[in-house]
């Protein structure tokens, strides 16, 4: 048996290529759009991709299961499981006409792919659909699992949240009835043997858990031992409020993930063309119905940009800030090295941001500065001057999650994550006055600044954010 992770260090986010060595048949579990990749590493090893298997509809990224059964003629395995609302709607949709081949599974239902054998397990609770497959290596002679690819249910350290259904998709009342559900199914891992491995669909750094370890893999017995969200399964009042408790908000695109995925992702064939601007095509752009994603440093883009831009820059965090700024119906221009564009281009698509109609180098905004445009700027300012301008009646904005808010906070400041700006832009403070911005440290701010800007308010930067302040100014606790 061959087994490799393929993980995604922006979204967090792993799939799984398992391949019998000796048919030469592969499967990859939870795959992301971009199927290239997958199908290259299959062919380095000698294997060919046959099938792909989801765990769930996914919220956080645009699922790679419909472009692969177009590209490979894989067969396609998915829940049938959950009832009528959590079931896949593309199955019959195939680009030409016709079915993909398919097979929807229940609770106990296997299948092989060579000589390794899966079985799908209801694992309900992050998501009512969804799947957990254990993987047993029958060409080695075993009659137990080596593995449970567990997708959002069992994580190193952690559970899949339960909360998604209401928090981000808005199913009001949703929360609670889920996480009753992921306690009892935490009982279903009494039969897994503590020698099975767990393979996760996210590690530290995604929305889908508040609690994820850096870890990649881990085994059913040290979980059952040491994750925190199974040790809290002794009661279930106990349970459902540690599980609820101190989610953070979900990125903004999670709601449409979960339409696209349900009904069927567009099908892009390979990576989308993407045109290069001139600094005068970058200039003529309206950036108030395209997505401008200036991609360069914060400190370059602060100093001047184009009017109505985003400040995007490629960091871990990228397909979240995009994701939670940019409407899935927006076209996107982006401002990009021509080194990263590629890197750039898959961080969209996987997202669903797959309107990209060009890019153009860093250097072509200096090109439109010395070519006359006018470059806006964002004011940026220190504690001591800070402190001033509150003094003075200036609104604050906090654009932490929550929890950090309700745990320490300047006095009188709103509280909306920058996850959900762009949702709850009524709440924000004064329209016509200047807006004073702040995270923990500076970069949240710095990408919410952008995006206030970009909807014409006035906007102050806090330079160090609420780390700064609480060095020397008063904090509410």
């Amino acid at each position: 048996m061959f087994m490799r992770l393929v993980y995604d260090e922006k979204l967090a986010q792993a799939a799984y290529l398992i391949g019998c060595q000796k048919t030469g048949e592969a499967i990859v579990i939870d795959p992301e759009r971009d199927v290239d990749r997958y199908i290259e590493l299959a062919r380095e090893h000698g294997l060919r991709v046959t099938a792909v298997a989801e765990t769930h509809i996914h919220a956080d990224f645009v699922s790679g299961a419909r472009e692969m059964g177009e590209r490979t003629g894989a067969t396609v395995y998915v829940s049938g499981e959950g009832g009528d609302e959590w079931s896949s709607q593309w199955l019959d949709q195939k680009l030409g006409g016709g079915s993909y081949a398919h097979r929807v599974l229940r609770d106990g239902d296997t299948f092989r792919v060579g000589n390794i054998e899966l079985r799908a397990v209801h694992t309900p609770g992050h998501t009512p659909e969804h799947l957990s497959y254990l993987v047993t290596d029958l060409g080695a002679g075993a009659s137990e699992p080596i593995g449970m690819a567990t997708g959002d249910f069992v994580f190193v350290g952690d559970l899949g949240r339960p909360d998604l259904l209401e928090s981000a998709a808005g199913q009001s009342g949703a929360m609670e009835p889920s996480a009753r559900r992921l306690f009892a199914t935490v009982r279903k891992l009494e039969s897994v043997p503590d020698f099975v491995q767990v393979w996760p669909g996210h590690g530290a750094g995604s929305a889908c858990g508040k609690a994820l370890g850096g870890v990649p893999t881990s085994t059913m017995g040290y979980e059952r031992r040491f994750n925190p969200a199974i040790r809290a399964a002794g009661d279930e009042r106990g349970f459902v409020a540690f599980i609820l408790s101190g989610q953070p908000e979900p990125p903004l695109y999670f709601a449409t993930m979960k339409r696209v995925n349900k009904e069927g992702p567009r099908v892009l064939g390979g990576l989308p063309d993407t045109r290069e601007l001139t600094s005068a095509e970058l200039g003529a752009l309206d950036t108030g119905s395209v997505a401008l994603l200036d991609t360069r440093e914060w400190a370059s883009f602060r100093d001047g940009h184009v009017p109505g831009a985003l400040s995007m820059p490629l960091s871990r965090s990228f397909n979240t800030d995009a994701g939670s700024l940019v409407r899935a119906d927006e076209a996107i221009v982006l401002v990009v090295e021509a080194s990263r564009l590629e890197e750039a281009v898959r961080d969209l698509v996987r997202i669903g941001l797959d309107r990209i109609e060009g890019w153009c180098p860093p250097e072509a905004v200096a090109g439109y500065a010395e070519a006359g445009g006018r470059l806006a700027q964002i004011e940026e300012v220190g504690v001591e001057t800070a402190a001033g301008m509150v003094e003075g009646g200036v609104r604050v904005l906090d654009v932490r999650r929550k929890t950090e808010h309700d745990a320490s906070r300047i006095a009188g400041s709103t509280n909306i994550a920058h996850t959900r700006l762009a949702d709850r832009m009524d709440e924000v403070p004064l329209g016509d006055g200047v807006l004073l911005v702040h995270c923990q440290g500076g970069v949240r701010s710095a990408r919410a600044s952008a995006y206030l800007q970009r909807m014409g308010r006035r906007v102050v930067n806090l330079q160090g954010g609420f780390g700064a302040w609480a060095k020397s100014q008063p904090v509410e606790r």
